[in-house]
């Protein structure tokens, strides 16, 4: 553990919290035991906790933040546990922690820790043997304080992964003053998360906001337009299926997403 050398200044602080959580779904057709295992091996492999880490120490350089400390723990029989502690830019270059440029594990969680924030990464891959639809979860939290903003991160976050289905929540609590002592329940201008997606991100997806304007909390979720079947076969080609399997399959992946993005069982 690397310790600050000074104590973190609070003097004339924005005390506002903005935090932006949200879930990715990745789906994935894949029937039998032997296939389903084998997509929550390739899961396991190509989102491992090396692979994490890197993406979280690029959020935490994109919000105005710095590494001090990452600590890790492997599970069984898959998944771990990454936390690291971060402080704000202006902390001396030698108090970094030089391990965000490494890391090893075979991972499924990763939580970070700020000075005056947070950043938590956890995967969960899931399928069913009576299912041939795998999906793949992705929870993504970052609060902050102060002037930085989670926002920054968030088109970063949705091109590293592989996103059917986002969910999006966005909250600013409490108040900070000004130097006159007025109050300020946001710091920023905001009618939706939808005005921070990149505008070619936005048209693959349908979009519906549910916004509570008077409290800052803001809702959007998005359902990807169009399904490229190839892209939803593990270890199959799509030229392998009959014209009626390709239809059903692809039947099949839509339920299951717009199960997923209305958040309840609709096809029962």
């Amino acid at each position: 553990m690397i310790g600050l050398e000074q104590k973190l200044s609070l003097y004339g602080f924005n005390n506002l919290t903005k935090t932006l959580s949200f879930n990715i779904y990745d789906v994935c057709y894949a029937k039998g035991e032997k296939e389903q295992k084998g997509y929550i091996a390739y899961i396991d492999e190509q989102y491992n906790s090396e692979r994490l880490t890197r993406i979280l120490c690029d959020v935490t350089e994109m919000i105005g933040a710095r590494v001090l400390n990452i600590s890790k723990q492997d599970y069984e029989p898959q998944g771990a546990s990454v936390n690291v502690l971060i402080a704000e830019k202006e902390l001396d270059e030698a108090s970094i922690d030089p391990s965000c440029n490494q890391g090893r594990l075979s991972g499924e969680t990763i939580h970070a820790h700020l000075d005056k924030s947070h950043v938590t990464v956890h995967t969960f891959p899931e399928y069913h043997p009576d299912n041939s639809i795998s999906t793949f979860r992705v929870d993504i939290d970052v609060s902050t304080c102060g002037k930085i903003s989670p926002l920054n991160a968030l088109n970063y976050l949705i091109s590293s992964f592989d996103s059917d289905i986002i969910t999006i929540d966005y909250r600013v609590r409490g108040f900070t003053r000004d130097v006159l002592g007025k109050k300020f329940f946001i710091d920023h201008k905001i009618t939706s998360i939808q005005d921070y997606i990149d505008r070619n991100t936005l048209t693959k997806y349908d979009a519906m906001d549910v916004n509570v304007y008077q409290s800052n909390i803001f809702h959007t979720k998005l359902l990807i337009k169009e399904i490229d079947l190839q892209n939803y076969l593990f270890k199959k080609d799509v030229y392998e299926l009959t014209p009626k399997q390709r239809l059903d399959i692809t039947d099949s992946l839509r339920r299951e997403m717009i199960e997923i993005y209305s958040g309840m069982n609709v096809y029962e």
